[in-house]
Parts: C-alpha cells; sequence; structure tokens
C-alpha cells in the first residue's frame, strides 16, 4: 500500500481507496467503547453513495491485474496476512475487545478465526483445480476452469468485526477478485486494525479497498455500482431485512447475493441427554457475547421429564456467572453500542405474564438501582445488562418467533422428538441448531428434519470451524455458504473449453460413434 495509509492515526479514521485516504468529514462520527463509554477510540470520517460506487470502480480497473497475477502468488499473499495476523494477535484481539466490548478471551478465538481463515486458503491457490472430461468424440478434449467474478462487495456486521469479514475477502481475494469492504461504522477501529493487516501482506492498491458509511448510503452506492456494471459479487452479514432488500436489489442485475443473516437457534435436550453438559452448552451459547452472535442460542427446547433439572441447573450457572469488564474473566461484557442496546430494550418488552424470569437480581441494565450480584468493574461505566431466562415460552410469543440479539434465552417444554423438530422450525429461520442427546437415532432423525445450516449434536449452537461450510436457509440466508472450499462457489464461476484437434467439424450428440449390440440376447 502506498504511504499515505500508514500514515493515518488510529484516532482519524478514513476510507481508503485506491490506497489513498479520502478527505478528512469537518463532523466525524465518534466510536467509543461500549464498556467505557466516555472512552472514544478513533473519529470516523463517513464516506457517502459516491465514495462507495468510487471505490467499486477503482476496484474494477485493478481487478485484471490481479486476476493475471498467478493464484499460487496471490496464496501467498494469504499467507502473509496468515502470519501477520499470529505476529499482532494480542493486539488485534484488544482492539476487537475495546471496540465492541466481546470478552478478550473470546476476542482472542476470533483473530484465531482469522488465522485459522488464512492458513487454509494459504496454499488453495495451488489448488483451484478445474476437471479434464473425457470427450464422446475422437481428438476432442473437454475442460474446466475457475473464473474469478470481479469486484467483490462486502457488507459485514460488527459483532464479529474481524472474523466473519475475513471469511469474504480471504477467498475472493485468492480467487483473483478484487474487494470493497464496508465494515460496521460501530467498530470502525478494530476494522481498520485488520485492514492495516491486510494491507501490509503485498496488495496492490486498489485490491482491497474500505469505505466506512452509513448503511443507507452503502445501499444507494451499491445500486449505483451495479447500475453501472461496477460490482459481481455482494456479500452481506446483518439483519434479515436488510439482507431482503439486498437479496432484492441483486436480483434485478441477475445476481445471487451471499447472504448470512440472523437466527433464532433451537437446542434440543432429550431425555436420554447429559443434562449438565446441555446446561453448560446454553449457557455458552445464550449468554457469550452477550447474546449478540447470529448463532446464539434462541429457546431451549427440553423434554418434559429432564425439564426442571435442566431449567435449574442453567439457572443456578447463570446467576453465580461473573458479567462484567470484558479484559477480566467474565462471561460476557456490554451490549455492542448504544443502539444495540436500545433495541435489546425493545425485546425485553415481549416478556409477558406468563413468563417466569430466572437467572439474575433484576432484568435490563445494570445499575446501582438494579445491581447485578457479583458484577466485575463499574455497571454504569459502560452498556452491561442482566442475563434473562425465560421460563415458560409458547409457540406464540415474540420471544419465541423472532431473533432477540441479547442476553435473553428462551426455554420451553417437549413430549416426542417430532414435536421438538416442529417447534426448532416454527421460527421459519435456519442458521444453527443443537441436540442433546446419547441416541444415535435421535441425532440423525434431527439432523434430517431441523430446517438450520448447521447441527451440533452435544455442543453449543455456536462455534464454527474455518474449514467447515457455514451458513443458513430460510430467513437466516439464500442457501450461500462462506468458510472450506464451499465458498469458493460463491467467488468464482465455473468456465467450460472444449478443444477439437481432429481438423474436422465434430457435432456433439449428432456425430457421435454408434454401438452395434445385440440387445435381445438372453441366457437359457
Amino acid at each position: 500500500m502506498t504511504e499515505t495509509t500508514s500514515a493515518q492515526s488510529p484516532a482519524d479514521l478514513r476510507s481508503v481507496i485506491g490506497g489513498v485516504p479520502l478527505q478528512r468529514a469537518d463532523r466525524p462520527m465518534a466510536n467509543t467503547n461500549p464498556s467505557l463509554t466516555e472512552e472514544v477510540l478513533a473519529h470516523v470520517s463517513l464516506a457517502d453513495r459516491g465514495d462507495f460506487s468510487s471505490a467499486c470502480r477503482t476496484a474494477k480497473q485493478a481487478q485484471q491485474e490481479w486476476a493475471r497475477t498467478p493464484a499460487p502468488i496471490r496464496g501467498q499473499v494469504i499467507g502473509n496476512i496468515a502470519d501477520l495476523a499470529t505476529a499482532n494477535k494480542e493486539a488485534l484481539s484488544r482492539a476487537v475487545t475495546r471496540d465492541i466490548g466481546k470478552t478478550l478471551t473470546e476476542a482472542r478465538g476470533e483473530v484465531q478465526e482469522v488465522i485459522d481463515t488464512c492458513e487454509f486458503f494459504r496454499s488453495e491457490g495451488r489448488r483451484l483445480y478445474g476437471h479434464t472430461v473425457p470427450s464422446e468424440m475422437p481428438d476432442k478434449q473437454l475442460f474446466t476452469f475457475r473464473d474469478p467474478l470481479g469486484v467483490a462487495a462486502v457488507i459485514t456486521a460488527g459483532n464479529f468485526p474481524v472474523a466473519v469479514p475475513s471469511w469474504y475477502i480471504v477467498p475472493a481475494l485468492l480467487t483473483g477478485n478484487t474487494v470493497v469492504w464496508k465494515p460496521a461504522e460501530y467498530s470502525a477501529s478494530c476494522a481498520w486494525v485488520l485492514y492495516e493487516v491486510f494491507s501490509r501482506a503485498g496488495l496492490p492498491p486498489g485490491v482491497l479497498n474500505i469505505v466506512y458509511c452509513e448503511g443507507e448510503e452503502a445501499f444507494a452506492g451499491l445500486s449505483d455500482a451495479l447500475d453501472e456494471g461496477l460490482v459481481d459479487k455482494v456479500g452481506f452479514t446483518g439483519s434479515t431485512t436488510v439482507g431482503s432488500r439486498i437479496g432484492e436489489l441483486c436480483g434485478r442485475h441477475l445476481q445471487t447475493p451471499c447472504l448470512e443473516l440472523g437466527g433464532k437457534n433451537p437446542m434440543v435436550v432429550t431425555e436420554d441427554a447429559d443434562v449438565e453438559l446441555a446446561a453448560e452448552g446454553a449457557l455458552f451459547s445464550g449468554f457469550g457475547t452477550a447474546g449478540q452472535r447470529c448463532t446464539s442460542l434462541g429457546t431451549a427446547i427440553v423434554h418434559e421429564s429432564v425439564y426442571e433439572r435442566f431449567i435449574s441447573l442453567l439457572t443456578e450457572a447463570t446467576a453465580s456467572a461473573a458479567v462484567g469488564d470484558p479484559t477480566r474473566d467474565v462471561l460476557y461484557g456490554p451490549m455492542i453500542n448504544e443502539r444495540f442496546a436500545e433495541r435489546y430494550e425493545g425485546f425485553l418488552n415481549w416478556i409477558s405474564d406468563h413468563h417466569r424470569v430466572l437467572g439474575s437480581t433484576a432484568t435490563g441494565r445494570i445499575t446501582p438501582a438494579r445491581p447485578r450480584e457479583g458484577f466485575v468493574g463499574d455497571p454504569e461505566s459502560g452498556f452491561f445488562y442482566h442475563p434473562v431466562i425465560l421460563d415458560g415460552v409458547r409457540p406464540s410469543d415474540k420471544v419465541f418467533t423472532e431473533e432477540t440479539f441479547g442476553p435473553i434465552i428462551g426455554v420451553t417444554t417437549y413430549r416426542h422428538l417430532e414435536e421438538a423438530i416442529e417447534l426448532s422450525n416454527l421460527p421459519g429461520y435456519g442458521l444453527s441448531s443443537a441436540v442433546y442427546t446419547t441416541d444415535p437415532r435421535t441425532a440423525f432423525t434431527f439432523r434430517s428434519g431441523v430446517g438450520a445450516g448447521m447441527v451440533s449434536v452435544n455442543n453449543s449452537t455456536s462455534g464454527a470451524e474455518a474449514h467447515m461450510p457455514f451458513g443458513g436457509n430460510g430467513r437466516s440466508g439464500n442457501g450461500g455458504r462462506l468458510s472450506g472450499t464451499w465458498v469458493l462457489d460463491q467467488f468464482t464461476r465455473w468456465r467450460s473449453m472444449n478443444w477439437d484437434y481432429s481438423g474436422k467439424l465434430q457435432k456433439a450428440q449428432m456425430d457421435v460413434a454408434q454401438i452395434e449390440a445385440d440387445m435381445s440376447f438372453r441366457l437359457e
């Protein structure tokens, strides 16, 4: 990258297009620490729709040269990113914790996901295999090749501000595409740190561009860029509502975006389950990252014979878990920012009289008036909220059917496995799911019946690995998959080639040799 990018102060963040930072805004947005809201991490100059489409134009101009770079060499660049991320792992992790309030332990795991993704694709440039295919005619060969699409516009949420972007950007770059990345503006600081790591790895200017802007400006700029023919693939991680708009926009241009959307992820606990293990899994998947994962546990669907045992164990574990300062040993820290905290307050309004509220000493924001026993740190310093377990959730409840992005778990009962599967599918999401059982038949019956793209057996609903397909169905996405070799289909298209060296025109399906056979033969 150019020297101008390295001269920027982390406290003064601007979009970078073609290696050149945009001008500072007159009134930049303050990017603050959600666990210490008075701490301003950066001043972010937000771009507009014109800047977004300009970045796409720059990426388009850089794409052919990048695609001509041999794939193994592009793989070396990805390997450089892996090595740089490894060398800077602690600094990256602390940047994530400061920016979105994720615990330092989880932040380190997220940065490791970036490293794992890069390590997986480091050598994939040597394995972008096509196929040689036998022809039905003599002196003719058939081939297939993976070709890059062109420019990828990647728009990501901030709850996984470095891992999820890497799931898109790394394979897109490896396969010869250029990228325009719009991170969430509320996680601007750690997005910048990730961009710094990528830009130092040997990427030419214009191959990776970062654009800070609000969602509506990005949407408008994306629409302009699609109209101009500048974008060939859209990757989006975020809400189902926005994903539907992006899907509609891309559909008008005959493009299929890769959409990774929300989830209402079920956990089924069967009568033969290890209930202690199930409660432990529910605690982590429901309250890790303060419930702000797309794979967070939505509803625990528990067999009536073990229900009381499960709810007792989960309540005890939740009530005794440390909450607070994310740099210390806690289950979770704050909400990502004020906007998420306000939205979560709305979800709490869905609690009804028929619900029994468990898990903490109060509900809502943790304050001196509504204290949390064992809170770590100063609750008034950030957006900290009580964990909530809702006993007695019904299928007609909004807390059962809708995503609740925050530290809240619903619990309900079932009698038969078919009922549990039906309840799991009822909300219409299809991202992640879990079943706790010691019976293989139950595990495979659940797998074949549940609509989720990912199924865990005796594990939490959260926990992706870099070499497994990640993605959902229904309200959780349009079937696209990230990670592993499966993501290659998102950023490449197959091209076929036939080579006839017979010296004459051979017409497929017409000039094919005819085989003589006696098909009336029968053994006596």
